[in-house]
């Protein structure tokens, strides 16, 4: 893949390189917000790809990761309860009415937590895995059509975020996810390659 070009392969016999269908979806993801605030995702569609982004690699087969699928007034509720952070913190009037809307940007938001592990190193490898699903939520999401958007900042460690989920206290929530049909298309993204070193068999020793 070179840019936002998507380099089709072929194998020896000429047909295409199954390979080249999965960088076409992961060249296509976006983080967008572009998205028809009205027309509903449907609920078998929302749990096919919880269930795709369920089988993310994780170590002890601890399945670590948290849903909460948040639509209608939901996102409203949601909103308030962010917003009251807010006006404890004594934030701006705009900021505090800004938070209350921000979740009626997409017809879907979903929570995705990471439950604590028995010992630290096992609650980074539980969130690692959840990372890993958020991922392949948003790519099973870009090839089902939806436009996704993985959000974060000061409300994963709200208490009232925990409390409206319903998470464990000791959870960490990882993000956000905004789901919706695609009204535009986001402007494409020049990545720089990334960094690779072979590390092969060491020269001999003279």
């Amino acid at each position: 893949m070179v840019g936002s070009t998507v380099l089709i392969m072929t194998s020896p016999s000429g047909s295409v390189d199954p390979l080249s269908s999965f960088e076409q979806v992961a060249a296509q993801r976006r983080s967008s917000l572009l998205v028809d605030r009205e027309r509903v995702v449907p609920n078998e569609l929302l749990d096919r790809l919880l269930v795709v982004a369920a089988t993310a690699p994780n170590h002890k087969r601890t399945f670590p990761w948290r849903f909460r699928i948040i639509t209608g007034e939901g996102r409203l509720h949601l909103g308030e309860a962010l917003a009251q952070d807010l006006i404890d913190a004594h934030q701006a009037e705009a900021k505090i009415e800004k938070a209350r809307a921000k979740y009626l940007r997409a017809p879907v938001v979903i929570a995705v937590a990471a439950v604590q592990g028995e010992n630290d190193t096992m609650t980074a490898e539980n969130r690692d895995a959840v990372s890993a699903a958020i991922q392949t939520l948003l790519l099973g999401a870009t090839a089902a059509g939806l436009a996704s958007y993985w959000s974060t900042g000061a409300a994963m460690t709200s208490t009232r975020l925990h409390e409206f989920c319903g998470f464990d206290h000791s959870d960490t929530v990882v993000g956000l996810i905004y789901l919706g049909w695609p009204t535009g298309t986001p402007p494409p993204i020049n990545r720089p390659a990334p960094e690779v070193i072979r590390i092969g068999t060491p020269p001999a020793t003279p």
